[in-house]
């Protein structure tokens, strides 16, 4: 056998190599990501208290007005909802199509967003993932591969990744409106004549919450302080992030955002929204 037919047989033994662990590691991500989303799932209450205003009588005036929008007097008062979305992901400047579809529990429980993104040679999925089991243990990932072989991002497993997730399970509570009510651990200051703060009992560590409504109770702004490392200097830090809420639609007694855009640096002239969705379906 020449030396070239050697080498090229040792390419190929790396090449098949590489493809047989890229695939093995791409199943135990994906088999994570199952297991996450099936114990979220299994969160559901099966016979939820229904909504009733005197809940919400103690609480500040801009309090009030989101709940008279955002949930309908005898809705379930179901927090788990599962979520479809199709819209754009911008990427160095390059938008890409992407559908996804999510579960969001309870701040203090998680969600995962599980996406595919771009298209062609160029399409990649994975997911984003935050779980607080009831042993207290987090688990927070995100992990998207090429064509289900080529790592495009593998990361979590850190204090800094799943503090830079709560903060998102936190924000995406919008989704789920029956999380923001004190009887479930939301704690709501009043911090201006359309404005408030929100901060979770079950979820410490984190920034609070800022939340800006219209005149008739509509959710308009969110955003909060979070920690990430999505700046030049790729350091942890605590960043403005947020976004807008551009359309509003109800789905099973529940007002929730169905268009929006989100971006790192909410709020400063540096923001440039990377998230932009339209709400398909939403099922509690």
């Amino acid at each position: 056998m020449t030396f070239l037919k050697i080498l090229l047989l040792a390419l190929l033994v790396v090449v098949v190599a590489g493809v047989s662990l890229g695939l093995w590691f791409h199943s135990r991500d994906q088999t994570q990501m199952r297991a996450v989303w099936a114990a979220l799932e299994a969160t559901r209450e099966s016979a939820p208290a229904r909504y009733d205003p005197a809940m919400v009588a103690d609480l500040p005036e801009v309090a009030r007005r989101y709940f008279a929008r955002a949930i309908e007097p005898g809705t379930p008062l179901q927090r788990v909802v599962q979520l479809e979305m199709e819209g754009s992901f911008i990427m160095n400047g390059n938008s890409m199509p992407m559908m996804a579809r999510q579960i969001l529990a309870p701040p203090s429980r998680g969600f995962v967003w599980k996406a595919e993104i771009g298209s062609g040679l160029m399409r990649f999925a994975g997911s984003d993932g935050f779980h607080m089991a009831e042993g207290g243990s987090v688990t927070s990932w995100t992990k998207f591969w090429l064509r289900g072989m080529i790592p495009l991002a593998r990361v979590g497993g850190t204090d800094d990744h799943a503090r830079a997730a709560a903060t998102r399970v936190m924000l995406e509570a919008v989704w789920s409106p029956a999380s923001l009510l004190p009887q479930f651990g939301a704690e709501w200051v009043q911090t201006g004549p359309d404005s408030a703060e929100i901060r979770f009992i079950d979820l410490q560590g984190i920034e609070p919450m800022q939340i800006m409504l219209d005149a008739e109770g509509n959710l308009i702004e969110v955003q909060a302080l979070r920690w990430t490392d999505a700046n030049p200097d790729k350091a942890y830090r605590l960043q403005a992030f947020g976004g807008r809420m551009l359309e509003m639609g109800r789905h099973g007694g529940f007002l929730i955002p169905v268009r929006v855009e989100l971006g790192n640096m909410y709020g400063t002239p540096e923001y440039a929204p990377f998230f932009l969705a339209t709400v398909t379906r939403a099922e509690f």
